[in-house]
């Protein structure tokens, strides 16, 4: 066979849909067997005929059709006659049992048979095939074939050693002219991963075969059967007689036979393949279809039953070893990322916040899922770690799970061909696996593998399942070496990682609940001291009001009427009085206002921020006479808040930036607003002393004070206002400085929608 190399576009590996003939097509029930056996349905009740092969007629001593309503019982002799009618009194259907020797009488004598019985519609199916045919070797040696395979099997400790050892072992017995072990991967696509053969049929080892050749219904009964012989590609089909099972009303299910005729496309297929003989040998990883041993013959080959049992048990060993390394590599992967998960979770609870645990143990985190690269999306925050896409389309891979995926756990080896708008990500994050932290906040940890361009050899073009112009199925013509570039595409997850991911993703909302709960235990009792706070400093500050306006008003009267009395020193002593006690008084109504602020109820309504300005700067002016301010106004927009408390922090930011920049001629104030993430950055910037950043976590705080009571006046309350008014609009604060060069304070509250 010539091989041409056709290098496609870079196609996408899935092969071809199957086609909807082939899901109609009856496989199960073709009415009819191949030649080299006998097919006879009895009555389990009676052992009354009540179907059989059109080929029976010899064995029965008469026609067939004349033969049914007889008794079988009355035909067979032999050892397998007990184990047959043992079958007939069970219940329910299972799969074949192979029956001792059979001999069947007729008018010409007695012929023995080699057998299998199975129940199916309600019907004892026997399947006869002559014994002429014994095995080459003696009875016993079948026996040491199987001992020989047994001892061969404990030295292997591999997969594709394995698939060696079958596919040589099944040749030797069978004397096909090539044997190849199959592997199907998770969309049904084959790949040869083991051969034997001689040189009558070319090599397929390492090519890839579509879904579409093998259909799902013929995969299904490659798990009922798990042997299948073809004997040869161009009989001619032996019809049952009568074509309906009379106890059911349909045609028999011949499901689990061996002698089921073959469909015609499948006959067509192996003409095409050159082969015309076949066998196949199911391997099953706990219970599911795993790979095949596929035999072909260039000619004709009947494997005799004797054999075919041998193999059938080899294809047992091989499912159960299968089974083992399968296991075996499982287990041992997740020991390995349990270990990878358990430092993680070490790193986590070291942390008073799980992000950074998990940023410090980066190396872990990818190796958890073995990927490149991770992101954390949680509070509005985009942490980036590794190999990632960019944090554009980490959110927008996160939008697309918050509303498309329903599952914990998401995980795709092709996000490009999900989300086609990120195929400029798929180097980086062709493969993604991410697990929810929370769905109410679309919080998500996402990890990604890059993307892997391999070329696939197929075994003939996969795409062209049928013919142009006909309804007809029909299967591939040619097996020539086909290659196609695929890309977008990562390695695939394997499921001890997705498992790995899903755990780690319980114990991060265990985490986050568990802290959520210390929080919400905390709130409360800070909400109860909060509130005996505000109670004791409301009590205080009222009860201090009084005595203060009497200092105050007692030391201005003395002052008045006794002044003439007093000495110059007495004098300035008095005015010492009246200012320290007006001053107290100030700071004392500063702080029942705060407690104030606390305990009141905002009505938030849309405010027109350019309107507070204005009137929070008519406030603050008288402080600015005589100087020379420059005003520099933004357009502000709209917000939802308070007007009266938000007013109130408005004059507290202008009142400071005209203190502040007393000496400044002229004194620049600037007002503006942008709007990010969510919020409308409100800033007020002024070019006047400034202030050291090293303290600027003190800027918000009660009586917290950055410059001398006799450089600039006030009691270090205003800006604790500020902030305790912002964040009851769900806000935030900060400011920013250099000393000498002015400050920029900042009030970032919850932007408006469109649709307010």
């Amino acid at each position: 066979m010539d091989r041409r190399t056709n290098i496609g576009a870079e196609h996408e590996d899935t092969g071809p849909g199957e086609p909807s003939a082939c899901a109609r097509e009856p496989i199960h029930v073709p009415g009819s067997i191949q030649p080299y056996g006998i097919l006879l349905a009895v009555d389990p009740a009676g052992g009354t005929l009540l179907q059989a092969s059109a080929n029976a007629g010899p064995l029965l001593g008469a026609d067939p059709s004349a033969a049914l309503g007889t008794s079988l019982w009355d035909l067979l002799s032999g050892p397998g006659v007990p184990v047959l009618r043992a079958l007939a009194g069970g219940q329910g259907e299972g799969p074949p049992h192979a029956i001792p020797a059979i001999q069947l009488g007729t008018r010409d004598g007695t012929s023995g048979f080699t057998a299998q019985a199975y129940r199916s519609g309600g019907a004892l199916v026997l399947e006869l095939e002559s014994d002429d045919q014994a095995w080459p070797g003696g009875p016993e040696q079948p026996y040491g074939i199987v001992r020989e395979f047994v001892d061969q099997l404990h030295a292997v400790g591999r997969i594709d050693r394995l698939a060696e050892l079958a596919a040589r072992e099944v040749r030797r017995i069978t004397g096909m002219d090539r044997v190849l072990v199959y592997r199907f991967d998770e969309h049904w696509h084959g790949t040869v991963i083991a051969e034997d053969r001689n040189e009558v049929l070319p090599s397929y080892l390492d090519l890839r075969f579509p879904a579409s050749d093998i259909p799902a219904q013929a995969r299904a009964l490659y798990e009922m059967n798990r042997l299948r012989l073809i004997a040869d590609a161009s009989y001619e089909p032996v019809p049952l007689l009568p074509p309906i099972n009379p106890l059911t009303g349909q045609p028999l299910d011949l499901s689990r036979s061996s002698l089921r005729s073959v469909s015609p496309v499948h006959v067509e297929y192996m003409r095409n393949m050159g082969t015309a003989a076949s066998m196949s040998v199911s391997i099953l990883h706990e219970g599911r279809l795993w790979g095949l041993i596929s035999c072909h013959n260039a000619g004709p080959r009947r494997v005799p039953f004797a054999v075919r049992q041998v193999c059938d048990f080899i294809g047992t060993l091989v499912s159960l070893q299968v089974t083992m390394l399968e296991r075996a590599a499982d287990v041992e992967r997740r020991i390995e990322l349990r270990g990878v998960q358990n430092a993680l979770l070490a790193s986590m609870a070291a942390e008073d916040q799980f992000v950074e645990g998990l940023v410090k143990s980066t190396p872990e985190l990818l190796s958890l899922t073995g990927s490149d690269g991770a992101a954390l999306v949680s509070d509005g925050r985009c942490l980036l770690l590794g190999a990632t896409p960019d944090e554009a389309s980490v959110r927008r891979i996160v939008q697309w799970l918050g509303g498309s995926s329903t599952d914990d756990v998401f995980h795709t080896d092709r996000l490009p061909e999900l989300m086609p708008e990120l195929e400029t990500a798929r180097v980086a994050a062709s493969g993604v696996l991410a697990v929810s932290i929370s769905r109410f906040h679309n919080s998500y940890l996402l990890w990604f593998r890059p993307e892997v361009v391999r070329t696939v050899r197929w075994g003939g073009d996969p795409h062209k399942p049928t013919e142009p112009g006909s309804d007809r199925l029909h299967p591939r013509k040619s097996f020539e070496i086909w290659k196609e570039t695929v890309s977008g595409r990562s390695l695939p997850w394997r499921a001890p990682e997705v498992d790995a991911a899903r755990e780690l993703r319980s114990a991060i909302v265990d985490v986050v609940l568990r802290r959520a709960e210390e929080m919400a235990s905390l709130a409360e009792e800070l909400q109860r001291s909060n509130k005996e706070l505000e109670a004791f400093s409301y009590s205080v500050s009222h009860d201090l009001r009084a005595p203060f306006r009497h200092i105050v008003g007692y030391a201005e009267l003395l002052k008045e009427r006794e002044a003439e009395r007093l000495s110059e020193r007495g004098r300035r002593y008095i005015d010492t009085i009246i200012e320290s006690a007006f001053g107290a008084g100030t700071l004392v109504d500063n702080l029942l206002n705060f407690s104030q602020m606390g305990r009141a109820s905002l009505t938030p309504v849309l405010v027109d921020m350019n309107q507070l300005v204005r009137e929070a700067r008519q406030k603050v002016e008288p402080d600015a006479q005589d100087r020379r301010i420059e005003w520099r106004i933004a357009d502000l927009g709209v917000a939802r808040a308070d007007p009266v408390f938000l007013r109130m922090a408005l004059q507290n930011l202008l009142s400071n930036a005209v203190k502040y920049t007393r000496g400044r001629d002229p004194a620049v104030i600037e007002i503006g607003s942008r709007r990010a993430d969510g919020e409308t950055i409100l800033f007020v910037r002024d070019n006047g002393i400034g202030f050291d950043m090293a303290y600027a976590h003190k800027l918000f705080g009660v009586f917290q004070r950055l410059h001398r009571m006799e450089e600039f006046e006030g009691t270090g309350i205003g800006l604790a206002n500020v902030r305790r008014i912002v964040e009851r609009h769900g806000g935030r604060t900060w400011a920013e400085g250099q000393v000498g060069r002015g400050a920029t304070f900042y009030v970032a509250l919850p932007a408006v929608s469109e649709q307010e």
